[in-house]
């Protein structure tokens, strides 16, 4: 087949040869865009439209340079440039909003400090498509015990080294929900890091027998292939929290240099027992979107945690954000919960202020009481502490956005994408809430359509969309199919509990949602 780019320009005038761009490939001999080795599908012209945004990225191209670009010898309208522009955003998956922005009644730009490009993907520097700080993957550590009790401690495991080396300012480190989306895959590393745009992985495995564990780990450059270091440890299970700050503080060492001061010290759980049931509990949250069930489910659970370990900080913290989800998604509107959930993840930041998590968790929670300067520190301790916490910075979009301010809010979710590259479903959720506030309803359709945010809570938003389109029919659907889950949510109590700042928002939100038909 002939590749549509040679209707745009001759091949000699091509400037390279490879396009490289948020974890995507574009090979300009042979018409593919890859991402991770794999083919992503697009349509001829779309593919055409793509090859001139990028090789003039950094300028303002308007609607007309595009379409005479792209068809030269046709006449065409401008929906089929804006069907093109769907097509690409789509195929790019959600990074592809902030890498191709529009300017009304101005046309597109391309952001070039996201874009690379070579005359030789396999010649040029290893490292020039990287960020300038060292950038790090940690993979799921390799449960070797076999039986899936001792996989959840795994799983543990690996999360918490991600948060540990997330504190360092001098590192990006993709983020847990990303990283554990290759467990139990055989993927080559070097797949792995060009789809994570990493050069750093951290490999691993772990044995618990009786009161022993045994844990493997080894430091790979997957660009250059080489181990950088690997280290065994055999110790008892009660040492296992030393380990993961030893194996943290090893791979810092190898990246970025002995650090002269070293950073506080989180509090860490004094019963394994409890460890394990608040590390099935976080699953939960980050894996079903804030449903009834599994908000109920993991509040038992972090109760049972508690209840072995009163002084666990991470099981407190979780405890006060679920009984706040009670409250806020009217599973159980009662006011008690709200103030025990405040009291518990304040409890939390006093147990353990050096852990960053905490802090955005108490920030999101006084927001919905109004309080919003002592909000705003919490969110900035976090950032302090940990300046890669990915989930922290969607929260704090969630409240820019109820701010007024969507553009802002949707440029925080790209970088968490970029952080978070295979996020939880609740993170599209996020996202379309803030195209939906920037009145960009067909990309918030498209977003919340998206098949690990579709079956949420966040259908709410898309029946509000899909309202605003006009498409009231599917509105109505998508509404009906919300209140099946949520039968207590009414509009008026939903609007008296939310962290609003700007009432205009509140009110855009308001209207889609008595347009699809939700109850007042």
């Amino acid at each position: 087949m002939e590749f549509a780019g040679r209707q745009l320009l001759d091949i000699q005038t091509w400037s390279c040869m490879f396009f490289e761009f948020d974890g995507l490939v574009l090979d300009l001999r042979q018409g593919r865009l890859l991402r991770g080795g794999a083919d992503v599908e697009l349509r001829p012209k779309s593919l055409a439209l793509l090859i001139y945004l990028l090789e003039n990225a950094g300028r303002i191209l308007s609607k007309d340079k595009l379409v005479s670009a792209v068809w030269p010898t046709v006449t065409v309208s401008d929906e089929s440039l804006t069907q093109c522009i769907m097509d690409i955003r789509r195929a790019l998956g959600p990074g592809a909003h902030g890498l191709i922005r529009t300017l009304p009644r101005r046309g597109y730009l391309v952001d070039e400090d996201r874009v690379h490009a070579s005359e030789d993907a396999k010649t040029r520097r290893p490292d020039s498509a990287m960020p300038a700080k060292a950038s790090i993957a940690v993979l799921p550590f390799a449960n070797l015990d076999g039986n899936s009790k001792q996989g959840i401690f795994t799983d543990g495991l690996t999360e918490d080294l991600i948060t540990d080396l997330s504190r360092y300012a001098g590192l990006l480190v993709i983020a847990r929900q990303s990283s554990l989306a290759y467990k139990g895959k055989t993927t080559d590393v070097r797949v792995i890091a060009r789809d994570l745009g990493v050069r750093f992985v951290l490999e691993g495995s772990a044995r618990r027998s009786g009161g022993r564990i045994r844990i493997n780990a080894q430091l790979v450059d997957a660009i250059a292939g080489d181990l950088l270091w690997a280290d065994r440890f055999d110790r008892n299970i009660e040492d296992v929290f030393a380990v993961q700050d030893e194996v943290a503080g090893k791979i810092v060492e190898a990246l970025i240099g002995k650090l002269r001061t070293p950073l506080p010290v989180r509090n860490r759980p004094a019963n394994l027992d409890a460890y394990e049931l608040c590390v099935k509990a976080r699953a939960l949250i980050a894996s079903m979107g804030g449903s009834p069930e599994a908000v109920r489910e993991s509040i038992l659970l972090l109760k049972q945690a508690i209840s072995l370990d009163p002084g666990y900080a991470e099981a407190i913290r979780w405890l006060g954000f679920n009984l706040w989800s009670l409250w806020s998604n009217a599973i159980d509107s009662a006011d008690s919960n709200l103030a025990e959930a405040l009291r518990l993840a304040e409890r939390a930041v006093s147990l353990d202020p050096n852990d960053g998590s905490n802090h955005w968790i108490f920030g999101y929670l006084l927001a919905s009481a109004g309080r919003w300067a002592d909000s705003e520190k919490e969110f900035a301790a976090t950032f302090e502490l940990d300046p890669n916490h990915a989930d922290a910075m969607v929260m704090c979009a969630e409240l820019t956005v109820m701010a007024g301010k969507p553009k802002e809010a949707a440029e925080l979710i790209m970088k968490a994408f970029r952080l978070n590259p295979h996020p939880s479903g609740w993170y599209y959720w996020e996202l379309g809430l803030a195209q939906y506030a920037a009145r960009d309803y067909e990309a918030a359709v498209k977003t919340l359509r998206t098949e690990a945010t579709y079956r949420t809570g966040s259908r709410r938003i898309l029946a509000a969309s899909l309202a605003q389109l006009g498409r009231h029919d599917e509105a109505i659907r998508e509404a009906q199919v919300f209140l099946a889950n949520n039968p207590g949510f009414t509009v008026t109590q939903w609007a008296s509990r939310q962290p609003v700042r700007d009432a205009g928002v509140l009110d855009h939100f308001a209207d889609g949602y008595r347009k699809a038909g939700l109850p007042h």
